[in-house]
């Protein structure tokens, strides 16, 4: 069974806080998760999709496998996905599952700000 989303080319995904209920419903655990999202552009999303609910329907996990910024394999459980067309093309959203402490926090100033 093929349960992985693999990351073959361009830059390590940027992961958002997802700050939904139905979001932290996704991964009550006796462990302390969170659920983040990243967007990623596909040439067949619906296939992916498919893949994923496939893998969904069997009580399995999907992974995103993808390189950190230091080129070390990481892999995250995702618990939902969705495609979408834009402009660009489309684009994959995927709500991943991943601990407190694997949250890197960019902090950004605006120019304007002193």
């Amino acid at each position: 069974m093929n349960n992985k989303i693999t990351i073959i080319e361009g830059p390590t995904p940027t992961f958002e806080i997802a700050s939904t209920d139905w979001s932290s419903a996704m991964v009550e655990a006796p462990d302390s998760y969170e659920v983040v999202l990243t967007n990623l552009r596909t040439m067949n999303g619906p296939g992916l999709i498919e893949r994923c609910q496939q893998t969904w329907n069997q009580q399995d996990t999907m992974y995103l496998q993808y390189r950190n910024t230091i080129g070390m394999e990481q892999e995250v459980p995702i618990v939902a996905a969705r495609c979408m067309d834009t402009d660009e093309g489309q684009k994959l959203v995927l709500w991943v599952r991943i601990k407190p402490e694997q949250i890197k926090l960019e902090v950004r100033r605006d120019d304007e700000e002193d």
